[in-house]
């Protein structure tokens, strides 16, 4: 009975937790949802600020085809900076620490912020660009650094909850750039500077607040060393002193990875151990992105209207969607460790097919049967609901979960790597899908969602209530490695691991 009431103390969700939580994904994650989303509502007016400046410094106004260029060069600048992100994470979370990094990356969105809301005053669309490029990189970091943070802090069983709480924020950052971007509010011709330097605020109050919680106790233990902070930090987390058992699992981690010592990329590639863990982080990052959930948003405004909405309304029915999203991820959070993760990801993916399938056939009929634009508008709901209950959130939380700590740096460059290049494909490449099949683009998206989920059917495990320890030794039997060299590899066969932690 003691002991179980000493599992269920560890295990709670206390007043700390929550608070460093709560400000790692606002001041973060919220940043990048609303850079997302901050340039859809005032892109007009945004090109017509390019026009006007470039007048002002001529004395003619752009041609269409350049000044196209220049809007997509300023958007497509924001995965682009996200790349270079993903690729700083491991230099930065091993040099600073994973609080660290976070606190480092508010200068890629304090500097920004400044510059955007400086920019009509000083009639530079450079600024714009510049900064969209560093907004990214903050994006990038943040996107990568909130989950491997969060993931180390959280005892194992609010391990998924809080691993979806970035998302969360993602989704909540979007939504609120919506509301600040609808017409009678900033997105006008005096407050869209206005609505680009905001996200200098959660920054700044990440700044400010975050210096105060700890840093992750397994970066303090095994790779600083320091197990006298590591252990203050868990006491700090938990809420009590009797933290024996949560080191002893770090410290059995620390010995497991000292054969492999740091795991770079190129290592990473190399490892007969984490072929699967790798090939696996890749397949669902790719799938994430690349499954059309950018397209959907971009389509999202052609079906309102087909379906009757007035043009003026369309932004609030967006916002609407935006909601529907947030809702979504709240539900992920509760039902992860319910469901577990696998399931999420199958759910969510085979919502997503079928409403990729449908809408196909939805937008080919459109213009032969009367009702189908609402069909169209049920399949856009349908998959927005789909994506938010697993391929949005449940990845980067899977990354913290099947790599050890030596390895967890370098897995994150890796899938944060391909979530940013799969973006700037899908912004890249999808304009010409979309010319070249139209409504039956979507059977592109359709055919990844069906590949996704057969992959995850067939190979990714459950990793719900595991310790980091178990999922690597589930890993270990599918890789085939625990007689091959173990000396040079990221796990040897170790003792079963306890359960309660």
């Amino acid at each position: 009975m003691e002991q179980q009431d000493q599992s269920m103390k560890e295990g709670r969700l206390t007043l700390v937790l929550a608070l460093a939580t709560l400000i790692a994904a606002f001041g973060s994650s919220f940043q990048y949802g609303y850079n997302v989303a901050a340039v859809n509502s005032p892109a007009p007016l945004m090109q017509q600020f390019y026009n006007e400046t470039y007048y002002g410094r001529i004395g003619e106004f752009m041609e269409d085809f350049p000044l196209t260029l220049l809007w997509s060069v300023t958007v497509s600048m924001f995965p682009f900076g996200g790349f270079i992100g993903s690729l700083l994470v491991g230099p930065l979370v091993n040099k600073f620490g994973r609080k660290g990094a976070l606190l480092f990356n508010n200068i890629f969105s304090i500097v920004p912020a400044i510059l955007m809301g400086c920019s009509k005053v000083a009639k530079s669309f450079e600024l714009i660009i510049i900064s969209r490029l560093l907004v990214g990189i903050c994006a990038g970091l943040s996107s990568n650094v909130v989950p491997m943070y969060l993931g180390e802090l959280a005892p194992k069983n609010l391990r998924g909850a809080l691993g979806v709480v970035p998302q969360l924020f993602i989704t909540v950052g979007i939504l609120v750039a919506q509301i600040f971007g609808l017409r009678n509010l900033l997105a006008n011709a005096d407050g869209w500077p206005i609505l680009l330097g905001l996200t200098g605020v959660p920054a700044a109050l990440q700044l400010l607040l975050l210096p105060f919680f700890p840093e992750s106790p397994r970066y303090l233990l095994i790779q600083k060393k320091d197990e006298a902070a590591a252990k203050k930090a868990l006491q700090t987390l938990r809420g009590w002193d009797s933290v024996d058992r949560e080191v002893a699992e770090i410290r059995q981690e620390d010995e497991a990875e000292k054969a492999a010592g740091f795991i770079s990329v190129l290592k990473l590639f190399r490892m007969r151990s984490l072929r699967w863990q790798l090939l696996s982080v890749i397949v669902l990052m790719a799938g994430q992105q690349l499954s059309g959930v950018n397209a959907i948003y971009y389509y999202a405004d052609q079906i309102y209207l087909s379906a009757g909405v007035q043009e003026d309304h369309v932004q609030y029915v967006t916002a609407g969607t935006g909601a529907v999203n947030v809702v979504m991820t709240i539900c992920a959070v509760f039902v992860v460790e319910l469901l577990g993760r696998r399931l999420l990801l199958l759910l969510g993916f085979s919502i997503c097919l079928t409403a990729c399938c449908v809408l196909t056939a939805a937008l080919a009929l459109q213009d032969t049967v009367s009702w189908m634009p609402y069909i169209s508008i049920v399949c856009v709901i349908s998959y927005v609901i789909g994506h938010a209950l697993g391929p949005s959130p449940i990845p980067a939380l899977l990354i913290t979960e099947i790599f050890l700590q030596s390895s967890r740096p370098s897995a994150f460059m890796v899938g944060g790597s391909v979530h940013w290049l799969s973006n700037f494909a899908v912004g890249l490449i999808f304009p010409f899908i979309q010319e070249g099949l139209g409504p039956y683009s979507f059977i592109v998206f359709a055919v990844i969602c069906l590949l996704t989920t057969i992959y995850i059917f067939l190979i990714v495990p459950e990793t719900k209530a595991k310790t980091f320890i178990e999922i690597n030794q589930i890993f270990t039997k599918m890789n085939k490695v625990s007689e091959a060299h173990p000396e040079k590899e990221e796990l040897k066969e170790l003792p079963p691991v306890t359960s309660e932690q």
